[in-house]
């Protein structure tokens, strides 16, 4: 049985499609083609159903990815290994919310880069839906969500924890001083908010939603980063977690303000598809942050 072979069923699986496979390992399709008849003759059984241009594992398949996964990891390690001192040289996609992805580059970025030189990172930023769609089509490695809590079958978390929430403004804003606030006091009030229907900003418009309240804010960013920046001019109020906003708060640049009757339900989720091959460069980001505060 050839390693190659199994890599191929591994990639195969992953992106549910032979001609995805083919392209991503720059194989011709009758190339992967042959190499899964070649296992499954080897093995004496079908791995995937054919049907109308769709593929399925079957159950044959299901147990083999769990082996073939173990072997393609040991093979990378065994790579790895013969690098210069053990370097680990990988290239990984991480798909974020604006403000998680502003907060790893801020403050993680840099001493990640120090221990692990060979290891490439592209982050690209979406709204929690479109993370899922590109875990599942393999176009990102890992997803990091800023949303509701999450839990799906498909998908390994990794890591995971609450995420408090504050309504934010200005130390020099007219609305420093207010107190013991409700929903409905806020409704007037200018908000600069991030882009509707993405992670916390969804969460609270539903929050809204339930009360029958609607704010229509001011401005909408998606960089939370500008967002604080306006605040700090004493314009607006907004709703932002508190890893984001904390620092300022301590600086006394910004101010919370005490919102009764709404609860916080955000939660960052670090996850990753439960078929994606943990390489060994995977495998260090994820032990990386899970060993680190998210973002800090």
């Amino acid at each position: 049985m050839e390693i190659r072979n199994l890599m191929t069923f591994v990639k195969v699986a992953e992106l549910n499609s032979f001609t995805k496979a083919a392209k991503a390992l720059d194989y011709s399709q009758s190339t992967v083609s042959f190499q899964i008849k070649q296992l499954e003759g080897e093995l004496d059984c079908l791995l995937f159903e054919r049907i109308n241009h769709t593929i399925t594992l079957t159950q044959q398949g299901v147990e083999l990815l769990e082996y073939a996964k173990q072997i393609c990891h040991l093979t990378d390690t065994f790579h790895q290994h013969r690098g210069s001192e053990g370097e680990i040289n990988a290239f990984l996609r991480m798909v974020t919310p604006d403000s998680v992805c502003e907060d790893m580059m801020m403050t993680n970025y840099m001493d990640f880069h120090t221990r692990y030189p060979g290891i490439s990172l592209q982050f690209t930023t979406a709204n929690t839906d479109e993370m899922f769609r590109m875990l599942d089509h393999n176009e990102a490695d890992l997803m990091l969500t800023l949303d509701s809590h999450v839990y799906r079958h498909d998908y390994v978390i990794a890591k995971e924890e609450a995420v408090c929430m504050h309504f934010v403004t200005g130390a020099t804003s007219p609305y420093a001083t207010s107190k013991r606030l409700k929903l409905q006091d806020l409704v007037q009030y200018p908000f600069i908010l991030t882009e509707k229907g993405y992670g916390y900003r969804r969460l609270f418009d539903q929050a809204l939603a339930k009360r029958s309240l609607e704010i229509l804010p001011i401005l909408e960013l998606g960089r939370t980063d500008l967002i604080i920046a306006v605040l700090g001019q004493g314009v607006g109020i907004s709703y932002l977690p508190d890893f984001v906003t904390a620092p300022l708060v301590r600086e006394g640049k910004l101010v919370y303000l005490q919102v009764s009757d709404i609860e916080s339900n955000v939660w960052k989720q670090l996850i990753y598809h439960k078929n994606k091959w943990v390489t060994a460069g995977m495998k260090a980001l994820l032990e990386y942050i899970k060993a680190h505060e998210f973002g800090r």
